[in-house]
């Protein structure tokens, strides 16, 4: 039986949930005051079995209010946990190398991921995060400039990518 920790703390665009492992590592996070939104994101080997709700996840809490703030390093030395196949795994640690304030393209970050033909496995590896913010699939946006999908929706994404730009 695992045990992970979970907050939820508010932000200017709504409340912001984060689960993490009993080392303080992000397992889920996201735009959302309920655990249920997150948990089937995390692969099966690391879902903890029981959540204990804390009032501050400590480094995490702090990384989240900053960032929103306008600190917008404040997510870089989170650690992250997620598990899946080599190129998603991959994917997600090229993800964190993407500065805010210049998103890029889908192709672009395949190219990042090491798979400049694997547009759509790098699509689906940011479909696939569960460790929003701290993994910042919002910084990939479609070939032009469009926006493109977001599971928080279109409105945090351009929310998110405005907040970097002035950053």
């Amino acid at each position: 039986m695992s045990t992970g920790f979970t907050s939820t703390v508010d932000t200017p665009i709504g409340p912001f949930t984060a689960v993490v492992a009993t080392d303080g590592a992000v397992l889920a996070s996201g735009w959302t005051a309920s655990t249920d939104d997150l948990l089937p994101q995390v692969a099966t080997a690391l879902r903890p079995s029981t959540l204990t709700p804390r009032r501050d996840l400590g480094a995490v809490t702090r990384a989240v209010r900053d960032y929103h703030a306008g600190a917008l390093d404040a997510i870089a030395d989170v650690p992250v946990r997620q598990r899946s196949g080599a190129f998603v795994e991959h994917a997600w640690t090229a993800l964190r190398a993407v500065p805010a304030g210049k998103p890029v393209s889908y192709a672009d970050y395949a190219l990042l991921a090491g798979r400049p033909s694997a547009v759509r496995a790098a699509a689906a590896a940011c479909a696939r995060n569960a460790a929003t913010l701290f993994v910042p699939c919002h910084r990939v946006i479609r070939s032009g400039g469009a926006i493109g999908n977001f599971r928080w929706g279109v409105d945090v994404k351009r929310w998110l990518l405005g907040h970097e730009d002035r950053g």
